[in-house]
């Protein structure tokens, strides 16, 4: 009887949070302290044969369709569970845009296919790696935080680095699932643990030197990150 009550008020608790759009924004600025805001999302459906898969910003040649801040902009990114909850009540299908850099996660970004060989390549390497975003086009790494100095001083001693590599840093986004924008559906390939503790994250020196390594080790002499 207690377990059936149990499961009662756990089921009322999750209805109250709402959809799960919301719940992820929630965890990530609140227990994470991620500062997050609502992306773009796409366009409603309207005329026959419109799929509704384009961006609701007013370029119609958007080249990250519903994966990208608008209206509001970055800069309203934000840890306060009030603000969260008012922005996923009124938009609860919106996209959930991570500001990366300052306190906030970075991330290293790959071609799906390449990333998935890098994961693959680190596994073997016995890289620890924190959690990874994955797109049907990008896998992103989250990595702690690093300024654009750092970055390029990072960058500056490498004698080669794949052309694969994106960063969001500074002044920089990713979508967090469980997002939906032009390309499908947003998803964890690794997914934090949970708990309420934030996700740990390597360093992002310690990730680009396993992605360099990964990378330069074909045995043809090419790059196994290539796409």
């Amino acid at each position: 009887m207690r377990e059936i009550l149990g499961r009662r008020r756990r089921l009322r608790f999750r209805r109250k949070r709402g959809p799960v759009q919301l719940e992820a924004a929630l965890t990530c600025a609140a227990e994470w302290k991620w500062p997050v805001l609502p992306g773009v999302g796409l366009k409603v459906a309207g005329s026959r044969g419109d799929r509704g898969r384009g961006c609701a910003c007013p370029d119609p040649e958007c080249v990250v369709p519903g994966a990208h801040p608008f209206d509001p902009g970055i800069l309203a990114a934000t840890t306060d569970e009030r603000m969260v909850r008012w922005w996923w009540t009124n938009r609860p299908t919106a996209p959930i845009m991570l500001a990366t850099g300052g306190r906030a996660p970075c991330a290293v970004s790959l071609p799906a296919v390449a990333g998935a060989r890098a994961l693959s390549a680190l596994d073997r390497m016995g890289m620890r790696l924190g959690p990874v975003v994955a797109t049907p086009t990008r896998w992103s790494l989250l990595v702690a935080p690093y300024t654009l100095e750092q970055l390029g001083e990072l960058l500056f001693v490498k004698d080669c680095v794949p052309s694969s590599l994106r960063f969001h840093g500074e002044g920089g986004y990713l979508v967090l699932p469980p997002s939906e924008t032009g390309t499908g559906q947003v998803r964890w390939e690794r997914a934090p643990l949970p708990g309420s503790a934030a996700p740990w994250l390597p360093d992002v020196e310690a990730v680009v030197d396993a992605l360099v390594e990964a990378s330069t080790s074909a045995p043809d002499g090419g790059s196994r990150l290539a796409y």
